[in-house]
Order: structure tokens, then sequence, then C-alpha cells
């Protein structure tokens, strides 16, 4: 899985599988940090339930978690300010 680090922050890919039965961080699955979501991908509803995801999985407030690019899309491109490369490897295991 590929890690940017720059300026205090990490960036990475996650995908998103909206509509699950319960939201959580699943792992890393061919390169992305798999995603589950119980919202729809309705009116960005599925977005906003990521932010809070993620933010809750690093630890950082959901204003720290920031989609970069795939707005409308599962496969999105995450920014998590405060959170080192090496922090993000420890949390996955």
């Amino acid at each position: 899985m590929e890690i940017s680090e720059s300026d205090g922050a990490i960036t990475f890919s996650v995908r998103v599988v909206p509509r699950a039965s319960k939201s959580e961080i699943v792992g890393e699955h061919d390169g992305y940090l798999r995603v589950r979501i119980s919202a729809p991908p309705v009116d960005g509803a599925a977005n906003g339930e990521s932010v809070r995801v993620l933010a809750k999985y690093f630890g950082v407030a959901k204003s720290d978690v920031e989609i970069r690019s795939g707005i409308s899309s599962r496969t999105k491109r995450i920014r998590v300010s405060g959170v080192t490369a090496a922090r993000f490897r420890i949390l996955l295991g």
C-alpha cells in the first residue's frame, strides 16, 4: 500500500463499500485501505461516514481528514493530518 507523508500528514487510497451492515475499517486489500460504510452513496452520506470512521480510527478530528479525490467514486485518495506513516502501519498491524 502506497502511503505518502508530507507536512505532518499522510495521503493514501481507500476503497469504500457503501451499504454495509456496519461501518468499519476492514484492512488493506489490493493496495487500498478497505472501509465498509453503512450509509448509502447518496447526497454525500457515504463520504461523510467515511470521514467519521477514518477520523475515529486514527484518533483525529474529522476536520483533519480530507477527501482529496474520488468524491463520487468508491476509490478515494485521503489525506489525514497529524498522523505519520509509521503510526499508520502500526494501526494496520
